[in-house]
């Protein structure tokens, strides 16, 4: 199949969108909103179709997953992403220079952006209204087990744009096939950016293959250090939020490290974790301290695998270190460099895995279930950018501009 078409019609809203009335393009996301909310049998009945064909079991099910109110939450995010001040136009930096030429450094949107995505329906209704709310054109690629969610959240959006006398092609769904992928990946003549979303494997596989510009997201294997000074109350409940609240998105523990001062406190902080049957690999000296004390099935000693491994399901590693400089160690090794958290009321300590720890997201005495746009006061979000060039951590408006300069005066010329 030919996408050349789809994505030249893309590339043509986008000189359109940046030029469209901020009022107007607030007033279009508030009636999608509106219009998700008023659409919701049809959403669930869509999204029923793509659940059908995934085991219950799947840890993707989840993330797969549209409920009443999860589009209540989909339509309020969509709002307040309409309620936030738009960066375009954001004059980022100027001055005048002695031959009288005056520069302006102005944020402007990227053009068009490519999201390849895997089980989260909810990304085509973040995606868009970010894209849209920053004049950037969409092109979307979802994954077959999705397939049924997306085109109807595309429908929704394309009958708001219609209604509202905007290209329908600011917005473009592609087939859920890996022939769409390798074009839009090839597009580099159309498309500006290409984000993707979802597992390590299809990060590396975009990075390996596009020769369009990626920035990389979604992929975390999250720590928690609880160090000599660790607070046990804070500990328990933050391990417990972090790896239970949702396990199947990308800021969900994977990888609890405790000090071996603090062993004999170790069951304290997993102890509740055998409410949500989450099954725990351990360390020798972890899984020794533990032993009688945890559910026997949901115990089994830990091998190499399991550190550096991204669960997305109710599954947690132990691993015990001598010192703080181990467990930054050991992160370094294994972490992905998306949110990283230790529990400590030492100063010094907090300061050191503070400056030393490389990650988008760092967290002190604070669960990593926080690492969200929306939490971050951003609005919705594109994607969590695990890298350092051009955006890091939760990408929301600002994330998705450039600039550009201009400079204005009155004649003159280089000697």
């Amino acid at each position: 199949m030919e996408y050349g078409e789809s994505f030249r019609a893309a590339k043509q809203a986008s000189r359109v969108l940046a030029s469209i009335d901020r009022k107007k393009i607030n007033q279009i996301l508030l009636k999608l909103a509106d219009e998700a909310e008023k659409s919701e049998l049809f959403l669930l009945s869509e999204n029923q179709k793509d659940l059908e064909r995934m085991p219950v079991t799947d840890p993707r099910y989840d993330r797969l997953l549209l409920s009443p109110q999860r589009i209540k939450d989909i339509a309020t995010e969509i709002r307040n992403v309409a309620s936030l001040e738009s960066p375009l136009g954001e004059i980022l930096e100027e001055r005048t220079l002695p031959n009288g030429m005056h520069l302006s450094k102005i944020s402007v949107p990227l053009g068009v952006i490519g999201i390849i995505y895997e089980s989260r329906p909810n990304v085509t209704f973040d995606v868009f209204s970010l894209c849209f709310k920053t004049g950037n054109a969409s092109v979307l690629k979802g994954g077959s087990d999705a397939a049924f969610s997306n085109k109807a959240i595309v429908e929704i959006i394309h009958k708001v744009l219609k209604n509202n006398n905007v290209d329908v092609n600011s917005l473009v769904l592609l087939p859920a096939t890996r022939e769409a992928t390798s074009a839009l990946l090839q597009a580099a003549a159309y498309i500006d950016i290409i984000i993707p979303r979802g597992s390590k494997q299809l990060i590396d596989y975009v990075r390996e293959h596009a020769r369009v510009p990626v920035i990389e997201t979604g992929a975390g294997i999250v720590h928690v250090y609880f160090d000599e000074s660790g607070d046990v109350e804070k500990g328990a409940a933050i391990v417990y939020n972090a790896k239970t609240r949702r396990v199947s998105v990308c800021n969900a523990l994977d990888c609890l490290i405790v000090h071996k001062s603090r062993l004999n406190d170790l069951i304290l902080l997993v102890k509740q974790l055998a409410e949500k049957n989450v099954m725990i690999y351990a360390d020798e000296q972890s899984f020794n301290s533990i032993l009688n004390h945890y559910p026997t099935e949901l115990l089994k000693p830990a091998d190499g695998e399991h550190f550096g491994t991204e669960f997305l399901d109710y599954k947690m590693a132990i691993k015990t270190v001598d010192s703080i400089d181990e467990g930054i160690a050991h992160i370094y090794q294994y972490s992905s460099k998306h949110s990283e958290c230790i529990v400590a009321e030492d100063t010094q300590a907090l300061i050191r895995f503070t400056n030393e720890v490389d990650a988008a997201v760092v967290y002190t005495n604070v669960s990593t279930a926080f690492t969200d746009g929306a939490q971050f006061g951003m609005g919705a979000e594109i994607g969590i950018s695990t890298q350092k060039l051009h955006a890091r951590g939760p990408m929301a408006l600002k994330e998705i501009t450039a600039y550009k300069w201009i400079v204005s005066g009155n004649g003159q010329v280089r000697k």
